[in-house]
């Protein structure tokens, strides 16, 4: 039993004073005289004692109706928490991509907002987080409003984040109980995210009644030629095998291939479409199916075919570049230092500086200009080098200095698999790559170095320097034949491969919602002008980076929703891009909740919403005691009363 006033009860000390006046009070009785008295001995002596015990009953009543008046008034209650503590409950509410589909009593968000809003008490204060915002302290009213406005979104909250944002607004309430309530369908993606030093939750898991889904993983192009290109569908398949799905193709609304097709248990299939040339393509890919997700049966594309990276080389002519910088791909140029035409420079993406022995003036002031503009560059430096041009230019570059030639013949080992140039040019480390050697090298320092391929000794031999708009790729060894046969290794095609891509990254044919894009943009802005992106229904502003010749802009928190979007200028349409929902919302993977006892013994699991809610309304249940207390002091009073009128001693 606890009590709302506790110090009421110092009162009870008070009662001490009825039972002194009830010991100290002293009845004195007259004596009268009579000529024989011994046949009242004995009713003076009963009379006496019956007038003892009335006392005492009185006495004891009185006692009984002052201590519940005091218990009544301190206000007793039987409950887990004290009265003044305010229950306060975090829920956190996935409305994630995957937890819009249909569950045993219907869509599985919905259902559980309306459960959430049919169990929570109105006497409790909440905080809801959603994968899109953060209510603190909000009464029932406000949270049901929300819980109704709340709908499906791309973006997404680790749960870490989520338990350190509402453990942060727990401290310092001492006068709050708080409980941790984590509704979600708990996809592969929370893995290895609970540890035993997680704060303690309840876990309430969203099953979804349907265990097929088909989605379309991604697409590409190949086999392009003057009149047509091939493009290839990987569409997945979770769960039984399904047959005769249909798949359509439209270009912008215009429909312009459809085929069906069938697919094993658990599978992935790749569907080639035969698609007429066109120089834009707007294209949107529709499965017609009822599955587990709606939202990854439809996926965007575009592609424009004159989009090419220019590419200059200057110095010596070198066979390995035209062979990996294609006509279908980029516009090479080859001149040596005596043929260039410097008003051409700044219309590169990609400089190659192929063995120039010495840089004139001219030739420096452009490639620094060139450089400051966003352009790449990359040196692969002469034998015969003239030390001071070279170092002079790179000084100027921000990029380092050369120290020393090194005569040593080295072998080339070790590849930098984390490094950007590498991405998913691996699907594993190679074990038996024959390493190419070099006979003498240059050694560079430089503080903004990252190396990409290194020397047997680690020195590195490919490295990339970055200092703001500068971006620079330093080569330490010629790649004359007599010095090295690195143009023989398949190493050199993958590197300058993406040297080029690397320099201008030209829409991609698609992108993901809630990963970081960039993207340049070839096109020439003021300074108190942006680009926006736009569809038809929303538009923003993305971070941008402005450049000579383009606008290189980064999307990531935005948009939120699959679809076409423009690149705008002002009023006009410059490029157009298509962005679709993350892969990983695709899967019908989800966490073994009840694994999660095992690490964690504080962590409860259920699957239904209304049992927890209704266990925490219950349990923090306050069941008030002064109304007993005070039928009690009413029950002494009439008690008294009683003894009082009809007990004659």
């Amino acid at each position: 039993m606890q009590f709302k006033n506790p110090e009421i009860l110092y009162f009870l000390a008070l009662l001490i004073i009825p039972i002194i006046v009830h010991l100290f009070q002293l009845q004195k009785f007259v004596k009268t005289p009579f000529s024989n008295v011994a046949f009242l001995q004995k009713i003076v002596q009963q009379t006496r004692k019956s007038s003892r015990i009335k006392k005492w009953l009185i006495l004891a009543t009185r006692m009984l109706l002052f201590t519940a008046i005091i218990f009544a008034f301190s206000q007793p209650y039987f409950s887990n928490k004290t009265a003044n503590q305010n229950q306060h409950n975090f829920i956190y509410l996935d409305n994630s991509l995957s937890t819009n589909t249909k569950g045993e009593k219907g869509n599985l968000l919905q259902i559980a907002a309306q459960e959430i809003i049919e169990n929570v008490s109105e006497k409790d204060v909440y905080s809801l987080q959603t994968n899109s915002n953060f209510y603190d302290k909000i009464t029932k009213t406000t949270l049901k409003k929300v819980l109704l406005e709340t709908k499906e979104t791309s973006k997404k909250v680790d749960l870490p984040t989520i338990l350190l944002k509402f453990g942060n607004n727990t401290k310092n309430k001492t006068k709050a109980l708080n409980k941790t309530i984590l509704i979600s369908d708990f996809q592969n993606t929370y893995k290895n995210e609970f540890t035993n030093v997680t704060p303690s939750f309840s876990a309430i898991k969203l099953t979804s009644s349907v265990k097929n889904n088909i989605s379309i993983d991604s697409v590409f192009i190949n086999n392009t030629n003057a009149t047509n290109f091939t493009l290839n569908v990987l569409v997945k398949n979770q769960g039984e095998a399904q047959e005769n799905i249909p798949i359509a193709i439209y270009n912008n609304k215009k429909l312009i291939s459809k085929l069906t097709s069938s697919f094993e248990k658990d599978s992935q299939k790749n569907i080639e479409f035969k698609i007429q040339n066109q120089e834009e393509f707007s294209g949107k890919i529709v499965i017609t199916f009822s599955d587990a997700f709606s939202f990854d049966n439809t996926f965007y594309f575009t592609f424009k075919n004159d989009q090419k990276i220019n590419v200059l080389s200057i110095g010596k002519q070198a066979d390995f570049l035209s062979k990996i910088y294609t006509k279908n791909e980029f516009n090479l140029t080859q001149t040596t230092v005596q043929n260039i035409n410097y008003n051409s420079i700044l219309k590169q993406q990609l400089i190659v500086l192929n063995e120039v022995e010495n840089f004139t003036e001219i030739l420096s002031k452009k490639i620094i200009e060139f450089s400051k503009n966003g352009g790449s560059v990359v040196i692969i430096p002469n034998q015969n080098l003239n030390i001071d041009s070279y170092n002079s230019l790179l000084q100027k570059l921000n990029s380092g200095k050369i120290t020393s030639k090194k005569t040593d013949t080295l072998k080339i080992t070790n590849i930098n698999y984390k490094h950007p140039i590498f991405k998913n040019v691996f699907s594993k480390k190679v074990t038996n790559f024959q390493n190419p050697t070099v006979q003498n090298y240059f050694s560079i320092s430089s503080k903004n170095r990252s190396t990409i391929i290194s020397f047997e000794n680690n020195i590195p031999f490919i490295s990339q320097i970055t200092n703001n708009k500068n971006n620079l790729y330093w080569i330490a060894s010629s790649l004359d034949k007599k010095n090295s046969n690195f143009i023989n290794s398949p190493l050199i095609v993958p590197v300058f491969y993406n040297f080029g891509k690397w320099s201008f990254r030209h829409p991609k044919l698609f992108y993901r919602i809630a990963t970081e894009n960039k993207i340049d943009i070839e096109t020439a802005i003021e300074k108190d002008k942006v680009l926006k992106v736009a569809n038809t229904k929303n538009s923003f502003i993305p971070l941008q980076q402005k450049f000579q010749n383009k606008v290189r802009i980064t999307t990531k928190e935005q948009p939120l929703k699959s679809g076409f979007y423009s690149i705008v200028k002002g009023v006009d349409t410059i490029q157009k891009l298509a962005f679709n929902y993350p892969k990983e919302e695709s899967l019908l993977n989800f966490m073994d909740v009840s694994e999660l006892q095992k690490t964690n013994k504080n962590i409860t699991i259920s699957n239904s919403i209304a049992d927890v809610f209704k266990k925490i309304n219950k349990k923090n249940e306050v069941h008030w005691l002064w109304k007993w207390f005070l039928s009690l002091a009413i029950v002494s009073l009439l008690l008294e009363i009683l003894i009082l009128k009809f007990y004659k001693p």
